[in-house]
């Protein structure tokens, strides 16, 4: 398996003290990226913007990007939408945003009855995965997504929600 570093950039702009704290984060996004054992240069450092925020900031940003005037759970906007560049002098390659709203996480894992950690850990995951280009456009491709969402966390000692409420 591949080993490849991985920047994070953590904005905790929600109100309160999150369960899973700077180091956890990089630890289970280093993990998840390595665990996907991509085809990309071992010698860059690859960077991520995590945002955390609350309902009335996503909504903004889902109403400006998505024309949909709603708080959503997860953002993701990949910095490169088609195959990384390839420079020879860049040392770092910018993947993109991942924008969480911990109102709304919160609010699903009360319905999902699991901890808002493994709700927070299953948002995070998905917006990995958009980043990295997956996307779900039928329900083949995100049964593909999710089943590798459950993957990743199972990588990182995080029981994945079931994913059978998707597709019932």
């Amino acid at each position: 398996m591949n080993q490849y570093h991985l920047d994070l950039y953590l904005e905790n702009l929600f109100d309160q003290n999150i369960c899973i704290d700077q180091s956890q984060w990089q630890d289970w996004l280093t993990k998840w990226f390595n665990h996907l054992n991509l085809d990309f240069d071992k010698n860059k450092t690859y960077d991520i913007n995590l945002r955390l925020t609350n309902d009335q900031e996503i909504q903004s940003l889902n109403k400006l990007f998505r024309q949909q005037d709603k708080p959503t759970d997860v953002l993701s906007f990949a910095a490169l939408e088609d195959n990384f560049p390839d420079v020879y002098e860049i040392e770092s390659i910018a993947l993109g945003d991942i924008i969480i709203s911990v109102e709304t996480a919160s609010k699903q894992a009360n319905l999902e009855n699991h901890s808002l950690e493994i709700e927070l850990a299953w948002l995070a995951s998905h917006g990995l995965l958009h980043l990295l280009g997956w996307d779900h456009p039928d329900d083949d491709s995100l049964k593909q997504m999710l089943t590798m969402q459950g993957e990743l966390l199972n990588s990182v000692s995080v029981n994945a929600p079931s994913i059978k409420k998707y597709f019932s």
